[in-house]
């Protein structure tokens, strides 16, 4: 199997392109059935959009790529040259580190923000539920979320909490508040927030709002899913429908979209509404595909944020913690990489150790030939057993060790030389019928293998 990514994100794209790109996304696993591509987990995010994918062998990479992103075309109305051109690729090794460093928040436009962690891992889980997720696929995923959770745990950079939805509130603060932690305590008392949308930012922004002392909070969904979503988070907050939300959104003093559906409140619809007004409004657009026109901003008395406003004031990360963070994402790699190497050299294995087999097989034939299944026979077994564990022994770590080293063509070549073997995934094959003895004589033949 061969590894790779498409990366497209904030750091080339603007997020509009981005989340077109999302929307294509939704195309990737009905591709796959039919394609060049073994497996897919699609990771997107506000920032970024990625696609982990497997094709059978690095000459089939190119193939699997090109058909990834024609789903992606088609399901986002972009054309294949700008889709192609918004994808870096990145296979092998560099696909690993990628996904390990996003995970732990040191690619985001936060760094360190601890979200993506979550969106990390719903996305494996998105995958195995449409059975596009291959094995090895979990199994790396389930490792970059294993190191995030170490970074969030043993660095400072975890402990900052720092996200996209707290730099939002920081800046909806500022505009507000006076510059002393009372003050903006006050704020929040007394503030009259809207969230709209029941995702998980909006369960990010809910805890927030908590924790800085908001008490006069309402969410809307479009969907229908307020109330249950107001409820599993302690029923503090109010959930609105219907026409209740225009009054909402006249009454504001910050209005929070956290959707990302195709519904848009446009400048006309909010001016209509905030007619007579007298406070300023401040609105935070953290959806992806936007839940506000950005004509808004243009409105009297309004204050646009968006993803990007968040982008540019958010703050850089303490050096000392990037560096340890790193740090612990390297040896996380390394570990991996060096794991998944060890691995690949089974098959290498199993070719010599079969073959090892079929000539000790032979042989034990041409002694029951003679001899019969007798007990002479089984002390030759047993002896010739223990002689071929011990001969076996060093070329299996040896296997395993130019396997971590990236060496193992090297061995597969010295098999093919010495042998005449040539390693390929082994089919189990029945153990002749006859006396064969493992352990020690008289040790039943269902359990005879040479270990």
């Amino acid at each position: 199997m061969a590894l790779f990514s498409l990366v497209a994100s904030h750091t080339d794209l603007d997020l509009d392109t981005v989340a077109q790109l999302s929307n294509g996304t939704g195309e990737v696993a009905s591709t796959i059935p039919e394609s060049t591509v073994d497996g897919a987990v699609v990771l997107a995010t506000c920032n970024r959009v990625e696609i982990y994918a497997e094709a059978p062998d690095e000459a089939s990479v190119e193939q699997a790529r090109a058909e990834l992103l024609q789903a992606v075309s088609r399901g986002s109305g972009l054309t294949e040259s700008i889709v192609e051109s918004s994808f870096q690729l990145l296979a092998g090794d560099s696909a690993v580190r990628h996904l390990f460093e996003v995970g732990s928040g040191l690619q985001s436009a936060v760094v360190g923000e601890r979200e993506i962690a979550g969106q990390v891992r719903r996305a494996l889980g998105t995958a195995q539920e449409s059975g596009t997720a291959t094995g090895s696929l979990v199994k790396l995923f389930e490792s970059a979320t294993r190191t995030a959770k170490d970074i969030g745990t043993h660095t400072a950079l975890g402990a900052a909490g720092r996200s996209i939805v707290s730099v939002a509130l920081d800046l909806a603060t500022d505009l507000h508040a006076g510059t002393t932690a009372r003050q903006a305590r006050d704020f929040w008392d007394r503030a009259n927030v809207l969230i709209i949308g029941t995702g998980s930012y909006a369960g990010t922004t809910l805890a927030q709002l908590a924790d800085r002392g908001a008490t006069n909070v309402g969410v809307h969904s479009a969907s229908g899913r307020a109330e249950a979503f107001v409820a599993d988070r302690g029923g503090w907050a109010l959930a609105l429908g219907g026409e209740k939300i225009h009054g909402a959104i006249a009454e504001a003093d910050v209005l929070i979209g956290c959707s990302g559906g195709d519904r848009r409140l446009e400048a006309e619809t909010l001016r209509r509404l905030r007619e007579g007004a007298q406070g300023r409004l401040t609105v935070l657009d953290l959806a992806l595909s936007h839940d506000f026109d950005p004509e808004i901003a243009d409105l009297p008395g309004v204050d646009l944020i968006t993803l990007e406003s968040v982008k540019m004031a958010a703050p850089e990360g303490q050096q000392t913690a990037l560096v340890e963070a790193s740090r612990l994402v390297d040896g996380a790699v390394t570990g991996y990489l060096t794991e998944r190497r060890s691995r690949t050299a089974n098959e290498a294995i199993v070719a010599l150790r079969r073959h090892t087999q079929q000539v000790l097989e032979s042989e034990m034939e041409r002694v029951r030939s003679r001899h019969g299944c007798t007990a002479a026979a089984e002390e030759v077994e047993f002896a010739l057993r223990r002689m071929v564990r011990q001969m076996l022994h060093e070329p299996t770590v040896r296997a395993k060790e130019m396997a971590a080293q990236g060496r193992l063509e090297e061995y597969e070549n010295a098999l093919d030389i010495l042998f005449g073997l040539e390693v390929s995934v082994p089919s189990p094959s029945a153990v002749p019928e006859g006396c064969p003895a493992d352990v020690e004589p008289g040790t039943p033949a269902s359990s005879a293998r040479i270990a």
